[in-house]
Parts: structure tokens; sequence; C-alpha cells
């Protein structure tokens, strides 16, 4: 029984947020029914994107809308709030949140009281004030910027092949992915694949017309699967005429021109930027203490450091690694450890509610897989090493066990039989993006007179 009615709070609707909702609807399903729990999750989007889908779904493999599982649909007891928490203040326990409605009927903000807080606003790409980049840059890390992201490929591919100008058409055909995390190597593997593929159906761009570049700053890329696999996927990019620059930064791409670190310039029309998160800024307008990096200060239990009646997990959280041989050491802000920090966080707080002793959350890193595009991956899980085919088999398998729902499962375990029995498509939707182009120009009758300004294009 929970000792008093308790209002609960959870601010992100991403893998923490939405598992620890999950976890503390079926935890406290008598209590809900009760009415001695209420459970509100502010979420800007009404729905969980499975970030590791995302490079799939850019390559078409994947249907936008089955890389996302909604919101309402999965956590039916709790209340979702669509909108943006923009600061904290936990000595009163309130949340200002901004909404949909806010603005129209005047107001800044509404104040949202709790009693429990669980704080899992995740992550943000973290830029640098590169010329150009808030220009011409093009993020990952949003189903909305995957799908954006192959339209792009494939609108570029298009422009290549009617234009009669080689500059634009070099440009056109130079992609250049900064960052050589997953999502960068991810990211590239799978649009390389899939513009190979597409090149096939153009009369005048083959696929060694294109240009793919992968810039790293530092000497290695995917840290995350070993030295080895590391250099074994550099050599496999390379083998498919993919540049692999290390030790290379971006200093510029102003005037669609990427220019790196080592004198080399590249005209470009695309310039993909996953170099790396950031925590949230939320973080920065609340009363919680934070570690110099800009993240949550919590400890094994998930609790915020030194604060009652505050949790926290996920990216936005310095969470200690207990597993580890060094002291001091955090876990990964990855999602294998947000998963399992999820459940161990509804249960503590369903424990908190009851009086009872908290857990401790304790996970040995697995391992990690990464797909190269079709049939092409590396894997490192339990200390086993695993290339080509079989690590691609692998990312899929694990994946699919992880996505939420077995309606999600169902849904992208079909898509990808179908795409094993039929071709891959390579349809540009990119006025999706601007709906109301076609009808502004009927109605306005005037046409853009940049053709760059023009909404109907992706770019």
């Amino acid at each position: 029984m929970v000792k008093e009615r308790a209002r609960i709070l959870v601010v992100g609707g991403g893998y923490v947020g939405m598992y620890t909702a999950l976890r503390l609807q079926r935890k406290l399903k008598a209590e809900l029914r009760r009415g001695e729990v209420e459970i509100t999750v502010v979420t800007p989007d009404p729905y969980m994107t499975y970030q590791p889908f995302l490079p799939e779904a850019a390559a078409g493999s994947i249907s936008p809308r089955h890389v996302v599982v909604p919101l309402r649909r999965v956590l039916d007891r709790c209340h979702i709030v669509v909108g943006e928490a923009v600061s904290i203040d936990h000595a009163v326990r309130t949340a200002a949140v901004t909404t949909l409605a806010t603005a129209d009927e005047g107001r800044a903000a509404e104040l949202l009281p709790y009693d429990e807080l669980v704080l899992a606003p995740g992550s943000v790409s973290r830029t640098l004030p590169i010329p150009g980049l808030a220009e011409h840059g093009i993020g990952f890390k949003t189903v909305e910027e995957a799908i954006a992201l192959r339209n792009h490929v494939i609108e570029q591919m298009d422009i290549a092949s009617s234009t009669r100008d080689p500059a634009l058409r070099d440009a056109a055909l130079t992609f250049v992915f900064v960052g050589g995390g997953y999502a960068g190597v991810e990211a590239l593997g799978e649009l390389e694949d899939m513009a190979r593929y597409a090149a096939r159906y153009y009369h005048n761009v083959r696929a060694e017309d294109m240009k793919w570049i992968l810039v790293e700053a530092t000497d290695r890329i995917l840290p995350e699967v070993g030295a080895e696999l590391g250099r074994y996927t550099v050599t496999q990019l390379r083998r498919r005429n993919i540049q692999v620059l290390l030790g290379t930064r971006l200093e510029s791409c102003a005037d669609r021109i990427a220019v790196l670190s080592d004198g080399r310039r590249f005209p470009t029309r695309t310039v993909v930027w996953t170099a790396g998160v950031k925590p949230h800024p939320l973080l920065a307008a609340t009363d919680l203490p934070l570690t110099d990096r800009g993240r949550l200060r919590c400890t094994a239990r998930l609790t915020v450091e030194g604060t009652e009646h505050a949790w926290g997990a996920g990216d936005a959280a310095a969470v200690p690694d207990v597993t580890a041989a060094e002291p001091g050491a955090l876990t990964a802000p990855n999602a294998q450890h947000a998963l399992r920090q999820a459940r161990v966080l509804g249960d503590n707080l369903v424990h908190a509610l009851r009086g009872e002793p908290l857990d401790t959350y304790a996970h040995a890193y697995a391992g990690s897989v990464a797909s190269l595009g079709f049939h092409k991956g590396v894997a490192q899980v339990y200390g086993r090493r695993l290339k080509g085919y079989p690590a691609w088999f692998m990312h899929r398998v694990y994946h699919l066990s992880r996505v939420p729902t077995v309606n999600r499962k169902a849904r992208v375990l079909a898509e990808w039989t179908l795409s094993g029995l039929f071709k891959r498509e390579i349809v540009s939707l990119g006025s999706l993006e601007h709906p109301r182009a076609e009808f502004e120009l009927a109605a306005g009758g005037m046409h853009p007179h940049d053709p760059s300004d023009d909404p109907k294009g992706s770019s």
C-alpha cells in the first residue's frame, strides 16, 4: 500500500521516461485504480523513438511510423502532456511546462505540481561554432531528421542526373558525415548502400560518381566495439570507396564547401553532423545538483544525490557504475543502460512509496552491435567478436528483441521479410516536409525566385 497519495511527474518520453512510466503503471495498477497515485508524463513528442532503427528507416528498410511507439496507447493509465518542461523548482516541487495551447492562451508556461520527480529529458546534439553548420548541417537524432536525410540524398541524385553543370553535379554527389560513433557510421553505411542500389535506376549517375566521406576527430571509429573491430570497420568502408579521415575536424561548411583541418576542401550540398551529444538544456534550469559536464548527479539507486523525491537515469544522468574495476566510473549514456535503469528506477520509486528498501543498479556492459549496411556489420558481445553477415544478423535480432511492444516487433519483422522478397524503395517524398507548397503556389500564383528556396524540396 502507498503511504499517501502521490503525484508522479515524469519529464521525458524517451527510453527512460517511457519504460519508467510503463513500469510504474504495471506495479501500481491497484493504486492507480483507487486514485492513490497519479502519473503525468511531459514529452515534446507523443511518441518514443527507437533510435537504433533510424539508419534503417533512412535507408527505407523500415517504415518511419514503425520506428516510433505511441505513448498514449502504451501508457494508457498515465496522463500524457505534449509540451516542454522549461524549468523545475524542486524546492517547491513544481515544473514550468509550455504546451501547444499555452501560447494561444496567452500564458508563458503552466506550473505542474508534483510529489515525486523522474527527470529523464535525454540529450541533444552537441554542436560547435563552425561557420555554416547551422545553415547547412543536417542532424541525425530524430525520425524526422532520418527521413529528411533519405529524401535529401535521393534529391541530390536527381539534381546530379538533371544538371549539365559539372560543379553542381560534383557537389550534389558528395556526402560528408562528421562523427565516427554509432550514429555517423551506421547512417553512412545504410545510406551509401541505399544510394548505390538506387544509382542503377539513373541513366547517367553511377555509384562510382558519388563521394562518401566520414570525418572523425579522433584516431578511431566505433570505440564501443573495440580497437580491432574499429580498424576492421575502417577497412571495410574504404573497400566501398568511402573516405575515412581520422584525426580530422570540420573547420567550416560555409558556402556549401566543407573545409577540413588537414586543408582538404569538398564542395558539397550534404553535411551530416553526428559528432556527439550533450545533456538537455533543461538540467541547467533546475535547482538539482549537476556534474561538471552538466549531467544530473545521481546515486547507484538512481536517486538524485543529496535530494529527496527526485530520480534520474539515462543520457541526462551521471550514474555510478558499481561493476567497474576503477573507482568513480560512470555508466555509459547508451540505450543498453537506459532500458535497464528504467526498470530499476520504476521499482525503486514503488519501493520508496511503500516504505521498502531500494535496489542498487548494477549491470555489466554486455557488448555492442553496429550495422554497416545490408548484410554487413560488426559486433562484440560478451567478449566475442563477429563480422559481416553474422554481426548484421545479430544486430537485427538484438534490436528486434528490444523494440517496445509486440505490435512493433511484428511490423518490423514483416517489413524485413518483405524487403528480402522485393526490391528496395527509392522514392523521395521531400514535398511531405512542405505539404502546403502546391496549394500556396496555386493560390498565390507565384513561384519561388531562388531554386534553393523551393518549399517543395527537402534541401
